[in-house]
């Protein structure tokens, strides 16, 4: 045999081994850095207080690992071709050129990932809140690094990629108001109509349905609009999340029975006809139309 051929042999015998080598490394390495993200991913469930945050934990544990995994093996692949003979220059000057291209051609899908990382990481969505982007409001069934699914009161779902999404609108954290606009009559005291919305914020917060809904008195701010034919008044119930929209619609129902059994008006427009006078002063009889005319 001769000494160049030998020589060639054991070239290629520590090429080998360094390739092996390599790659041992790299196995060690996903290894660490997977029982590293499982520490971290068990030990912030563990702090969670609720199962919203612990499926944000796992999704930004996905996360962390697909990036390590990616990065750990790139590293390896190109030493190990590098050990190989094989010049990586062009491969990445290549990969560069390439990247440059779907750089430009996706960059909404790069801006919609990193606009979805940062969403969770920041928690500002969690799965079942309640939110209002991109001018749809609906409930959280599902959020990834790509979008947010929401599916809205009449049921209908709508999939707003997380690239659009520059303002959110969370209605559901910690607490709620349930805002109330009423509108009585000109005629109608101020203070017995105050008198009578506390009476009724009262009795809702006493009932056993609702107890566990409100968190305080009902707060009156006042006069809020003098409208054409209405004085509106404002109030407002500090409630749970979510929970809003149950309690403003019955108070409004018992605020209406308590309207009528004290009778104050709730005014609805009035509109006067005048018919016009012919020559000798005399007006035509008036003809109040009933809504089946109109109908006609």
């Amino acid at each position: 045999m001769s000494m160049e051929l030998l020589l060639s042999y054991l070239h290629l015998f520590k090429g080998l081994l360094h390739i092996i080598v390599i790659l041992m490394l790299a196995w060690l390495l996903l290894s660490l850095s997977r029982k590293l993200i499982r520490i971290f991913r068990d030990y912030m469930s563990k702090r969670a207080a609720t199962a919203e945050d612990r499926r944000r934990i796992e999704t930004l544990a996905r996360v962390f690992r697909y990036i390590s995994t990616s990065v750990i093996s790139l590293v390896a692949g190109m030493l190990a071709l590098s050990e190989l003979g094989i010049s990586i220059a062009p491969i990445l000057g290549a990969a560069g050129v390439v990247g440059l291209a779907v750089g430009f051609g996706a960059q909404s899908l790069i801006k919609d990932y990193f606009n979805g990382f940062f969403l969770l990481l920041e928690n500002q969505i969690r799965q079942g809140d309640v939110i209002e982007v991109c001018g749809k409001t609906g409930t959280v069934e599902d959020i990834t690094l790509r979008y947010v699914c929401l599916r809205d009161n009449e049921g209908s779902v709508h999939y707003v990629p997380n690239g659009q999404i520059s303002i959110v609108t969370n209605k559901s954290r910690d607490y709620a108001f349930a805002l109330i606009d009423v509108g009585v009559a000109y005629r109608e005291n101020l203070d017995e109509v105050y008198a009578v919305v506390r009476d009724v914020g009262s009795a809702l917060r006493a009932d056993v349905v609702y107890s566990q809904k409100i968190l305080g008195d009902v707060e009156i701010q006042g006069v809020q609009d003098l409208a054409d034919s209405a004085v509106i008044v404002r109030c407002r119930f500090k409630t749970v999340a979510l929970d809003q929209w149950d309690v403003r619609r019955a108070f409004l129902g018992r605020l209406k029975q308590a309207f009528d059994a004290h009778g104050i008006e709730i005014p609805y427009p009035h509109l006067t006809i005048y018919p016009g006078e012919d020559k000798q002063g005399h007006a035509p009889a008036l003809h109040i139309a009933s809504s089946n005319e109109y109908r006609k």
